[in-house]
């Protein structure tokens, strides 16, 4: 599996999957979340409408799949990263879930290339550094990795894409 990183509006790319930083109720909301949901339509409402009638809610660090509705890529895999709120109980481990429990989904549908983005580092105020940290270990270690072609971590500010830059390089030196 090759990692790369884009800065980038992750609704514009043209890969199997896309990740949405979602919110437990798959219904749309602020950030990434909002741009994924209003870029591809009613579609992915009506999907994630169907998953909550099935299941309920996203619970934090479990995902989901959808169509992409009119998006570029083939699927969005929703996955609800945990609020920082001063850290303390899982929220580390929640938020590798995040990782871990997108890529099953996609090794499940034969993703090959799949894109995420900052996983509660907007509203939900993870700590950057410590979010990509967890990010590209949890990739990087991730057990059936050789079934994906390429990953890619899609930053939408700069001090997230100097983050990943900076770990990534370290990670390959």
């Amino acid at each position: 599996m090759k990692i790369k990183l884009l800065q980038a509006d992750i609704t514009t790319l043209n890969v199997d999957a896309i990740v949405n930083a979602a919110n437990s109720s798959l219904l749309g909301g602020g950030g990434v979340d909002g741009a994924i949901h209003r870029k591809g339509g009613s579609e992915i409402l009506e999907a994630c409408k169907k998953i909550r009638t099935r299941q309920g809610k996203c619970n934090t660090g479990e995902a989901v799949i959808t169509t992409a509705g009119k998006l570029p890529s083939k699927f969005v895999i929703h996955t609800v990263g945990p609020v920082w709120n001063n850290g303390g109980k899982n929220k580390k481990e929640l938020l590798a879930n995040c990782y871990k429990n997108s890529l099953d989904l996609a090794i499940e549908h034969n993703i090959k290339t799949i894109v995420f983005p900052n996983i509660s580092t907007g509203i939900y105020k993870f700590p950057k550094r410590l979010a990509a940290e967890i990010a590209i270990k949890t990739v990087a270690t991730y057990e059936y990795k050789n079934k994906i072609d390429e990953l890619y971590f899609c930053c939408f500010d700069q001090e997230n894409y100097e983050i990943y830059h900076e770990l990534l390089k370290n990670e390959h030196t």
